[in-house]
């Protein structure tokens, strides 16, 4: 059995700003107006013999996507950028950025500095769809792994705009 929630009607959106490191067309700042799609597979189970509750998926989701929200996004393991007073080279842990006001890094010869709270640090090597899908499928899978669903799969698609996205499928 499966359910699926479409993030446009159910309001799954976020609108962020990123940079694709030394990409051609993406290697500037700009920015989307995302939204995320959910399928999850599994057994029926449970009291009212649910996949999964559309309420528990579609919170977890809108979490996430408010902590994305109007924010620029920050792909830390990216071998491309440099950031000040931190070791390059290593892979960083969001530990590393805990007391700085300021986000100063640079890519090739492009120096960046925003305001900390202006960014969300995100632990992966780059912030495109396709990272950001698996991103979503793992934090989704996270929040609702210990309600008692029989979920086979989650499947999950993070859409830079209509007819443009990425889908990452976690199975177990």
């Amino acid at each position: 059995m499966k359910i699926m929630i479409n993030g446009i009607h159910a309001n799954l959106r976020f609108s962020s700003a990123h940079i694709i490191p030394s990409h051609d067309s993406c290697g500037c700042i700009h920015g989307h107006s995302y939204f995320v799609d959910v399928e999850i597979e599994g057994e029926r189970s449970g009291k009212f013999e649910f996949v999964a509750d559309f309420k528990d998926v579609k919170d977890s989701v809108r979490k996430i996507c408010e902590k994305l929200d109007h924010k620029v996004l920050i792909p830390i393991n990216n071998k491309n950028m440099e950031f000040e007073g931190l070791n390059h080279g290593k892979n960083l842990s969001l530990d590393d950025f805990k007391d700085l006001e300021n986000l100063d890094f640079t890519i090739q010869n492009k120096n960046y500095r925003f305001p900390i709270e202006d960014c969300v640090l995100l632990p992966l090597k780059h912030t495109s769809a396709e990272e950001l899908s698996q991103y979503f499928a793992d934090k989704v899978y996270e929040n609702i792994q210990n309600k008692g669903y029989d979920i086979s799969s989650i499947s999950l698609i993070v859409n830079e705009g209509i007819g443009q996205g990425a889908l990452y499928k976690k199975e177990f």
